[in-house]
């Protein structure tokens, strides 16, 4: 039998109708079982958890059978309580499955540390600069002390405590200047 006569018998067909029935029903059997396994039609809505601590989140996840990680401490925020939620992933009102990891970032306890610069000899103008530029404030009332350079930086003061080089403060602290006032030796 040549392949031309095999491609018209009867024979070939009902193989061809077996293989196609055959790849039906397994397409169906495969969707049928992924929608149950995967749970396809069930879905849970992310809660706001901003600014919760973590008992309050932990608490509240478990209610919806969700669970949570911490992935990172973000910039101290003023306006959240300390330790709390600053931002999660997925957002608040997504749709999730039961089980699924919520990312946290939270608020640390206070702003981060800087280091105080050695601003000995430098103008007034260069000393703000500077010091704003690295993440302090500075205080509308500096003190001066008798020096030959008029609005030189002769010293920092922190709540009345003078600062030396290699101090640390949190980040956003007032800090005043201690100048010159042109009139000494």
């Amino acid at each position: 039998m040549s392949i031309v006569q095999f491609l018209k018998s009867k024979s070939f067909f009902i193989q061809v109708a077996i293989a196609i029935v055959g790849l039906l029903a397994f397409i169906f059997f495969l969707k049928f079982w992924l929608g149950v396994s995967t749970n396809h039609d069930q879905k849970i809505q992310v809660p706001n958890l901003h600014k919760m601590t973590l008992d309050e989140v932990e608490q509240k996840l478990k209610e919806l059978n969700l669970d949570f990680k911490v992935i990172d401490s973000a910039s101290f925020n003023p306006d959240y309580p300390k330790k709390s939620v600053i931002e999660q992933t997925p957002e608040e009102g997504d749709f999730v499955k039961e089980k699924r990891k919520i990312y946290l970032t939270l608020n640390p306890s206070k702003y981060r540390d800087v280091t105080i610069p050695d601003l000995n000899g430098k103008t007034k103008r260069q000393a703000m600069s500077h010091l704003r530029s690295i993440g302090f404030n500075i205080g509308t009332n500096p003190t001066f002390v008798r020096d030959i350079g008029k609005d030189v930086v002769r010293g920092l003061r922190y709540k009345g405590e003078i600062l030396t080089h290699g101090d640390k403060l949190p980040l956003n602290s007032i800090v005043d200047l201690v100048l010159g006032d042109g009139k000494g030796n």
